[in-house]
C-alpha cells in the first residue's frame, strides 16, 4: 500500500532521513517493502497487515508517526459553511437492513460545477499511484486515502423521489456498476437504492445510473459503515475488489462517517462551488458505534513484556494512539479503545478488550529490540504425550531419515483432483465450500495425496531429479449424524526420479522404494501390514494395492498412472490404523554362536500374496528361527501357468549352543510341510 511522504508531513512534523522513518515504522508493526523518489516527493511501500485498517490511510500512518516522534497530530479542518436550507428539506435515508447497514451519513452540496481537479488535489492522488478523474471524484478517494472513510457521490437529480433506501437485494435485479459492467444481484447482497432500483452495491461500488456527470449541480455523498461479512460474501461472489471493500471486509472505523462525509463536502464547496444544506442525516442502529475498554495492570504489562515499561511512556503512546487512559488504581489503567481499533481489539466474553491486545500497544512502542533476550520460565513439567503425538513424532522422524521432506498443503482442492484419486471412505462424498477461494479451492480434501502430487509435478517441472516428499495431516468426511465432519489423521509420501549422482552410484526410486517406506512405517509402529493387490483410481493396474491389517484397509501405495515426467509412486495410510502396536524398544544380545541357513523354494498361485505367506511363517515360527525374507519370484519355463515359485531364505540360531544341521532340517522340513499344504500349487 502506497503513502506520500509529503501527503503525511501535512499531519505531522517528519525528519528529512527517509531511511529512519522506514525503520521507525517497521519497528511498530508497519514494515516498509521499499521506497521510490517521486518527484520532489518520497513513495513508502508499506505492509499494512489486515487487522490494521486504522493505517489504510495517511492520517492513521501520521498518528504512529506523532507517537514515534513525540510530535503533536495536526487533524484536517472538517466543519463547512452551511446555507440556510437544510438537508433533511432536499433528501431522506432509510436503512431496512440495520444488520447489513448500522449507520449511514448522509450531505448534500447544491450548486456545484463539475470540473478537473486543481493541481494539489490532483498531485496527492497521483503521489499514491491513483488517476484523476473530476473535483467531486476526486475528493472521495482523497477522504478515502487521507482518514479511511469510503465515500460515494450521488447525482441528487437522479435518484427517484430524492431518497435513499438501505436494503437487500431483491431477487432478479441488476445492477450497471461504475465499471460498465452489468451485476446480478441476490438477497444476500446489500444494496443502495433510490426509490425505484438499486443504484449502488453496498461497501463495494456505486452505480452507473446516478454517477456523476459534466451535468451535475446537485451532490448526496454517502459515508457509510458496512457489515464486514456482507461486503465480503457481495464481493467474492460478484468477483470485484475494491478500494472500499477491501476497508470493510476488515473493519472500517464506525466512527468516521460523519467526519468523512463533513470533510468532503467542505472540500467540493472549496473547489467546486456550490453550498453545503445545513446538518447532516445520521441514521443509525441504536447504541452504534459501540464502544469497548478494558483493564491494564502494568505490573502484569511487565512481566509480560519480558522488561521494566515506564508507566508515563505506556500511558504517552496510548494516548497519543487515541486510546483513552483513566486511573483505577496504583498501576492499574481503564483503557477505552478509539472506534478506528475496535475490529483490531475483538471482545472477550463480556464484551471488554484483551489485555494482552493492550500489551502489544505499549511493546511495540517500547520496542522489541529493547527487550533482553532470556527463556521464559515455565513452571511444573509438561504434560506427557499422548499416544498419537508419540506416533506422528516417530513416522515424521522416520520418513525425514529416510530423505523425505514434509510438506503443509491447503485442506481444499477441486472436486476433478479429489475424484482423480483413491479415498479411504469412498462413500463419503466431498464437502463443497459455502465460500470457495477459487473453482480450483472448492471442496474440503477427502486424501492428502492430490495436492501432494501437484507437489511433486510442481518439483519435477522445475528439473529436480528427484522428488521424496510427505505430509501429516487431517482430511474430512461428511458427517450426517453430527454437525462437524469426521477428520481423521492420515499420512501420505509420494517419491520418483533418480537418487545419487554421477561420481555415485545412481539409482531409480521405483515401487520398491516405496513399499520399503511403508514396511518401515509398520515396523516403528510396531504393527504387521499385509499388501493386498487392488485396482484404485489414478493408479497404474497391476501396481497398486490396498494396505490391511487385522482385515480392515487403512491405507493403499501403488503408481500414479498419469504421468509427466518420472513415474510417481505414492501411498496414503490412517494414522488410526498404525495405533495400538508394540512399540517398546527391545534389545536382544546376538548369539555368540554360528547360525545356519536355509532356503525354501515353494510353488504356488500367482493370487497367493506374500504377506499370506509371511504371516504363516510367523504363525508356525520354529525355535531358533531368527528370521526370514523372501528373496526371488519367478514365472517361467517350468512354473506351472498361473503359478510362481517365490524363493524365502531362513536364518536359524542359538543364544545357548550352536545347531545341528539335523536339528535344522527337521524344523525345516515340518514348517515346509506346512507352507506346501496350505500354499502348494495344485494341477
Amino acid at each position: 500500500m502506497l503513502f506520500s511522504k509529503s501527503w503525511l508531513a501535512e499531519y505531522v512534523d517528519l525528519p528529512e532521513s527517509t531511511e529512519e522513518i522506514s525503520r521507525r515504522l517497521t519497528d511498530v508493526g508497519l514494515a516498509i517493502e521499499g521506497t521510490e523518489d517521486h518527484g520532489e516527493d518520497v513513495r513508502f511501500d508499506v505492509e499494512v497487515t489486515s487487522n490494521r485498517v486504522d493505517c489504510m490511510n495517511h492520517l492513521g500512518v501520521a498518528r504512529e508517526l506523532a507517537v514515534i516522534y513525540g510530535q503533536p497530530l495536526r487533524m484536517p479542518p472538517v466543519a463547512p459553511p452551511e446555507g440556510v436550507e437544510r438537508v433533511g428539506d432536499a433528501t431522506r435515508v432509510d436503512i431496512e437492513d440495520e444488520e447489513g447497514c448500522p449507520r449511514f451519513v448522509a450531505r448534500v452540496v447544491r450548486g456545484v460545477k463539475i470540473g478537473p481537479s486543481p493541481d494539489w488535489l490532483r498531485k496527492r492522488l497521483e503521489s499514491i499511484g491513483s488517476r484523476s478523474i473530476n473535483n467531486v471524484v476526486d475528493v472521495t478517494n482523497f477522504i478515502l486515502w487521507e482518514m479511511g472513510q469510503p465515500l460515494h457521490a450521488y447525482d441528487l437529480a437522479k435518484l427517484e423521489e430524492h431518497r435513499l433506501v438501505v436494503r437487500r437485494a431483491r431477487e432478479g435485479e441488476t445492477l450497471v456498476t461504475l465499471d460498465g459492467v452489468e451485476r446480478k444481484l441476490d438477497p444476500e447482497m446489500l444494496v443502495i437504492a433510490d426509490a425505484v432500483r438499486p443504484v449502488g452495491l453496498g461497501g463495494v461500488m456505486g452505480g452507473a445510473d446516478s454517477e456523476v456527470t459534466d451535468a451535475t449541480t446537485d451532490i448526496l455523498i454517502e459515508g457509510a459503515h458496512f457489515d464486514r461479512r456482507r461486503v465480503r460474501v457481495a464481493a467474492r461472489a460478484l468477483g470485484m475488489h475494491t478500494d472500499a471493500s477491501h476497508r470493510f471486509e476488515r473493519g472500517a472505523d464506525p466512527g468516521s462517517c460523519l467526519d468523512g462525509v463533513t470533510r468532503a463536502a467542505r472540500l467540493i464547496a472549496e473547489i467546486a462551488g456550490g453550498t453545503v444544506l445545513a446538518g447532516a442525516i445520521d441514521v443509525r442502529r441504536a447504541n452504534f458505534p459501540v464502544s469497548r475498554s478494558g483493564r491494564l495492570d502494568l505490573d502484569r504489562l511487565d512481566a509480560f513484556a519480558g522488561a521494566p515499561i515506564p508507566a508515563a511512556d505506556s500511558e504517552r503512546w496510548l494516548t497519543g494512539l487515541g486510546f483513552g487512559v483513566t486511573r483505577a488504581g496504583e498501576r492499574l489503567w481503564d483503557v477505552t479503545v478509539p472506534t478506528w481499533r475496535l475490529y483490531d481489539f475483538q471482545p472477550r466474553p463480556d464484551g471488554s478488550a484483551y489485555e494482552q491486545d493492550l500489551f502489544e500497544e505499549s511493546i511495540r512502542h517500547f520496542g522489541f529490540a529493547n527487550i533482553p533476550a532470556a527463556l521464559p520460565g515455565i513452571p511444573g513439567a509438561d504434560a506427557p504425550r499422548t499416544p498419537r503425538q508419540i506416533l506422528r513424532e516417530k513416522v515424521r522422524d522416520l520418513l525425514a531419515a529416510s530423505g523425505y521432506a514434509e510438506t503443509v498443503s491447503f485442506s481444499f482442492q477441486s472436486p476433478e483432483m479429489d475424484a482423480a484419486f483413491p479415498s479411504l471412505r469412498p462413500e463419503a462424498k466431498p464437502m463443497p465450500l459455502a465460500n470457495p477461494l477459487s473453482d480450483r479451492y472448492s471442496v474440503m480434501r477427502r486424501s492428502l495425496l492430490p495436492n501432494l502430487v501437484e507437489v511433486a509435478r510442481f518439483n519435477q517441472r522445475r528439473g529436480l531429479p528427484a522428488v521424496r516428499v510427505f505430509e501429516i495431516a487431517t482430511v474430512f468426511y461428511e458427517n450426517p449424524s453430527e454437525k462437524v465432519p469426521d477428520q481423521p489423521e492420515l499420512v501420505a509420501l509420494i517419491c520418483g526420479g533418480i537418487v545419487g549422482s554421477p561420481w555415485q552410484r545412481e539409482v531409480d526410486l521405483d515401487l520398491f522404494d516405496l513399499k520399503g517406506a511403508v514396511e518401515a512405517l509398520a515396523e516403528v509402529a510396531g504393527v504387521r501390514l499385509e499388501a493386498r493387490p487392488a485396482a484404485l483410481t489414478g493408479l497404474l493396474e497391476g501396481s497398486s494395492a490396498e494396505l490391511v491389517r487385522d482385515g480392515k484397509r487403512i491405507g493403499w501405495f501403488g503408481r500414479v498412472a498419469e504421468e509427466e515426467g518420472y513415474p510417481l509412486y505414492a501411498a496414503e495410510i490412517a494414522l488410526d490404523g498404525l495405533e495400538g502396536g508394540d512399540i517398546s524398544l527391545q534389545v536382544e544380545a546376538p548369539s555368540r554362536f554360528p547360525g545356519i541357513d536355509a532356503d525354501l523354494t515353494l510353488t504356488h498361485s500367482v493370487e497367493t500374496a506374500w504377506a499370506e505367506i509371511d504371516r504363516t511363517i510367523a504363525g508356525h515360527r520354529p525355535a531358533d528361527l531368527v528370521s526370514w525374507e523372501m528373496t526371488v519370484r519367478y514365472q517361467g519355463q517350468g512354473v506351472p501357468e498361473g503359478a510362481i515359485n517365490t524363493t524365502v531364505h531362513f536364518l536359524y540360531n542359538s543364544p545357548e549352543r550352536s545347531l545341528t544341521q539335523e536339528e535344522v532340517n527337521e524344523r525345516q522340513l515340518a514348517l515346509a510341510a506346512e507352507l506346501q499344504r496350505r500354499f502348494g500349487w495344485k494341477d
